[in-house]
């Protein structure tokens, strides 16, 4: 388990030797906290959002997602997946667990290993604690370490629960680094090559997204809000992709495509037509 210290950014020199000591031991977000701070979102996620309630597409999505968590590093969190019927490509996680995949992605997506790219990159996220590193970040900058502590100092408290909705509000948890952004991407490749599927579906699904941009710009322009472009990202992701192919973990035959992906696919597109996302929510 990690657990962040005030200490571990914070400058010892002007404070006594004592009370760098003292800070040191302060805990800013727990593994449990963060846990509870995405469940209490997720509840308002779903009250906000179109979620897709289709058995065969959710159940799907769940067990793509599910694989590629057995295979992320760190705490092993209690990872959710949730569709949401939106034409728009994009996805996105919240903190300890939940990840929402929009319903543009499937359609767009041309493999299961695109779909799984996609899952992938945010279980990276949750798994880096990226989320996490953002909200310590924005409590730091506004509070001060009593009011830490009396906020956080139980998990699932009032406290922790207003602090959340406060940076969720505010956009902290869906707009991450370009160094969050890239470390997703690598340590998103090594979740997919391990849960067998072939990396390189992480790099088509960029391709799609750059081909969609040009075809259908309001589509993509969601995920440019958020994520990095593209261009920026392709040519290490081949790079990378490559070489975990060629490494002796991901010598066995990489999953590509699947006639379950291909059904699923099918039955999305016989579906009503999916909603255009709100505007509050991009």
């Amino acid at each position: 388990m990690r657990a962040f210290a005030v200490i571990a950014r914070m400058k010892c020199r002007p404070l006594r030797h004592l009370a760098c000591n003292a800070l040191a031991a302060f805990t800013i977000i727990s593994i449990p906290q963060e846990i509870e701070i995405g469940r209490a979102e997720n509840a308002q996620v779903r009250k906000q959002t179109a979620e897709l309630h289709d058995p065969q597409v959710t159940g799907y999505i769940t067990r793509i997602g599910r694989r590629l968590a057995n295979a992320a590093p760190g705490a092993k969190y209690p990872y959710s997946f949730q569709v949401a019927d939106y034409r728009e490509i994009n996805a996105f996680s919240l903190p300890g667990g939940p990840v929402w995949l929009n319903r543009g992605v499937l359609h767009a997506a041309g493999n299961e290993s695109q779909v799984a790219g996609v899952l992938a990159h945010e279980i990276a996220h949750i798994a880096q604690r990226h989320a996490a590193d953002q909200m310590e970040k924005t409590l730091l900058a506004r509070w001060t370490l009593g009011m830490l502590g009396a906020m956080l100092g139980n998990v699932g408290g009032a406290g922790t629960a207003q602090a959340a909705g406060a940076m969720v509000a505010n956009g902290v948890f869906l707009k991450f680094s370009r160094d969050d952004e890239r470390e997703a991407d690598r340590v998103g490749l090594q979740i997919m090559a391990t849960a067998g599927w072939d990396p390189h579906g992480m790099t088509e699904l960029f391709e799609v997204l750059r081909r969609e941009a040009r075809r259908d710009p309001n589509a993509v322009d969601v995920f440019f809000s958020t994520h990095p472009s593209p261009e920026d990202r392709i040519a290490s992701l081949t790079d990378a992709a490559a070489h975990l192919r060629r490494s002796a973990a991901t010598a066995r035959q990489a999953v590509r495509d699947t006639k379950e992906f291909r059904a699923v696919k099918a039955r999305v597109l016989r579906l009503p037509p999916p909603r255009t996302m709100p505007t509050s929510m991009r």
